[in-house]
């Protein structure tokens, strides 16, 4: 069976890594702003909890101070040490896609990456793992402009040009900008389910889910005049997950021909009505599966499945396990320690 991104969600496939320790890396000329995405998402309470979801510490390339973009100058917890028992690192970007690396920073990663440390990387941070020869036959992203440097740089990587973030299990990477957003709420939903990263993301003031394959850029002009959105018919299906899709009548509601809407639909979301709301469902029904002990038949039935069959046969397609299975293996990460 092809193998399906399922970047909407925490999924059992990835089971949760039991070492919290989180490692954010700084280097000369940080790029501050994915530097502070990191930070905020990983660095702060949950706010039903109180507690922090990670143990967060920065480690440098550098020794003592050191230079960040926007005259910053920073002091961090540590060096390159820190990475040794972390269960995550995080590079937040990196200075140019034509400075490479120290040997020891690679030495670091690949050490890391062999005793089974989780790294992601946002934007050109992608080219340091590439460097490092981690993402060697593996798909990885980066930022829409150096992805065709990144494939011809590093032939051996799968490049995918047009998705916001790519997950091969202990190997995380994403495209630039407000996409370092996306990639931590997805490794927030692989740690702690779909309630936790909401929550974060509503803290953040942010969309909770934009998929992985979602279009890095729209390739169209700017409009003059301030055209029609699609927020308001996607909030409105989200409520309504048992209405049958009539692709006429959203483009109806939507106040466009159906070629107009299906298009804008695309542009907005990066994939099809059908698949849209497919993938929501299957968030919902996790959500269900995770929180609650309703019955099958009902969360079938919330969730706009219709049936426990249908339920079941998506999440076999998709997830490769049943709805009770999910149940027991999302029981089994909640449980301390």
């Amino acid at each position: 069976m092809q193998k399906v991104d399922l970047p909407l969600m925490c999924s059992p496939r990835y089971p949760a890594a039991p070492n919290r320790r989180l490692v954010l890396l700084a280097y000369e000329c940080l790029c501050t702003f994915e530097f502070g995405i990191a930070v905020e998402a990983f660095g702060r309470a949950d706010e039903l909890t109180g507690e922090p979801l990670y143990a967060l510490s920065v480690a440098s390339v550098e020794e003592g101070t050191f230079g960040a973009q926007g005259g910053v100058r920073l002091m961090v917890d540590g060096g390159l040490e820190l990475l040794e028992d972390a269960g995550t690192i995080v590079i937040p970007g990196w200075r140019s896609i034509h400075e490479p690396a120290s040997d020891r920073l690679m030495a670091a990663l690949q050490k890391a990456h062999h005793n089974g440390t989780r790294i992601v990387s946002i934007c050109a941070g992608s080219f340091v793992l590439a460097a490092a020869g981690l993402l060697d036959g593996k798909r990885a992203t980066a930022h829409w402009n150096s992805t065709d440097a990144l494939a011809k740089k590093f032939p051996d990587v799968q490049v995918e040009h047009g998705m916001i973030y790519v997950d091969e299990g202990n190997i995380i990477t994403s495209a630039g900008g407000a996409a370092g957003v996306d990639v931590c709420l997805h490794l927030i939903r692989r740690d702690y389910g779909i309630e936790v990263a909401n929550r974060t993301a509503r803290r953040m003031v942010t969309p909770p889910l934009r998929e992985g394959n979602q279009a890095q850029l729209i390739r169209q002009p700017v409009p003059r005049q301030q055209t029609k959105t699609l927020a308001p018919l996607l909030d409105d299906l989200r409520g309504h997950l048992n209405t049958p899709l009539v692709i006429d009548q959203l483009a109806a509601q939507a106040g466009m021909s159906r070629r107009t809407f299906l298009r804008r639909f695309h542009d907005a979301t990066g994939t099809t009505p059908g698949e849209w709301m497919l993938n929501v469902r299957l968030e919902k029904a996790c959500a269900l599966l995770e929180n609650g002990t309703l019955s099958i038949d009902r969360v079938a039935e919330q969730a706009g499945f219709g049936s426990p069959e249908t339920l079941r046969h998506h999440f076999r397609q998709r997830l490769g396990m049943t709805p009770t299975m999910w149940r027991k293996e999302s029981a089994e990460r909640s449980l301390p320690g």
